[in-house]
């Protein structure tokens, strides 16, 4: 049976109840980037009051350099022109020990590229040119390729989530920007009874895809936070080699990232969503998990809908018998 990890918050959970939804299939994964402890205890105690026995994944934010405490929540940046940030207005405030003048910065899942311009230690800020035009929001990506070697592995809100994850003995808990296999094992001390679903989304995780695969039996491909990694012309490649070396270790592989992108805002899906879709299904793998399509996005049922009824699909493939 392949499962589906579908995102709870505002649109899964609270405008459409899990009733709707609720598949033996379906793991339900709170995004532990979003919200405090408290909010995400409360999360965890209503999918339980609205499916019994649901299968959870807590997933882990790492280490993953967020902004954080923006005035009005955002900064409005523009091509061409310079921005600050403060050290206190990221979740990780030595941010700026890891960083040099002139390094390229992706935030957003890449959306937008900044370069860093000024690191002012008396005013405790960093000064960026951006290459982009937008808002960059509260709670977003600001990725440096090659820094994380050099940061912890878990911050302390991942501590607190382990914590949640073991009061409520959940059924995953997913590690996010692992780099090795110490990571997991340092993860393992803390994790009582959850199952370990270790997040392959940078490349040291590739570059040690073989002592990963030794230490759990779950993978999950995130390929957005991947192609800030490595570009986004090679996820392709970079995603068929991790599927098929972990199949050959006889591991379970999820895939994450955009794959109904357009229904956060239309009830169906573009063809070749639909056509990508079908090709993942049948790529081997164990699992997909929608994040934002059903998290926040209009239409979570239907999404849920689409890949139901693409299983089928293929399931009804399966089985015909072709006559000569």
């Amino acid at each position: 049976m392949k499962r589906i990890i579908a995102t709870v918050g505002p649109s899964l959970l609270h405008t459409t109840p899990l009733n709707e939804v609720h598949n033996e299939r379906n793991i339900y994964r709170i995004n532990g980037a979003h919200g405090t402890i408290e909010t995400i205890e409360k999360y965890i105690l209503e999918i339980q009051s609205q499916v019994k026995n649901a299968n959870i994944l807590m997933d882990l934010p790492g280490n993953k350099v967020r902004t954080a405490n923006l005035k009005d929540g955002f900064i409005d940046i523009k091509d061409g022109e310079e921005f600050n940030i403060y050290f206190n207005q990221m979740n990780y405030k030595e941010f700026f020990k890891h960083i040099r003048i002139g390094d390229e910065v992706w935030a957003n899942d890449s959306i937008f590229r900044f370069v860093v311009k000024n690191i002012n230690f008396e005013l405790s800020c960093i000064t960026f040119l951006s290459h982009s035009t937008g808002r960059l929001l509260n709670n977003k990506g600001m990725h440096v390729r090659g820094i994380h070697q050099n940061i912890p592995f878990l911050f302390d809100k991942d501590k607190e989530l382990i914590k949640l994850a073991n009061k409520y003995s959940l059924d995953f808990v997913g590690l996010s920007f692992v780099r090795n296999a110490k990571d997991i094992q340092e993860a393992k001390q803390l994790i009582k009874n959850s199952t370990i679903i270790s997040k392959v989304e940078t490349l040291s995780a590739v570059n040690n895809l073989h002592e990963i695969l030794d230490e759990v039996e779950y993978i999950l491909i995130d390929r957005g936070d991947l192609s800030t990694e490595i570009g986004l012309t090679k996820v392709p490649s970079f995603q068929n080699y991790i599927i098929e070396k972990a199949i050959f270790y006889n591991k379970k592989v999820f895939l994450a990232t955009q794959f109904l992108k357009s229904m956060e805002q239309n009830p169906i899906p573009i063809i070749p969503e639909v056509i990508d879709m079908y090709n993942t299904l049948k790529s081997g793998i164990y699992g997909v998990q929608m994040s934002e399509e059903t998290a926040v996005g209009k239409y979570p049922k239907e999404c849920l809908d689409v890949i139901t009824d693409l299983m089928q699909e293929i399931k009804v493939e399966n089985s015909r018998i072709i006559y000569e």
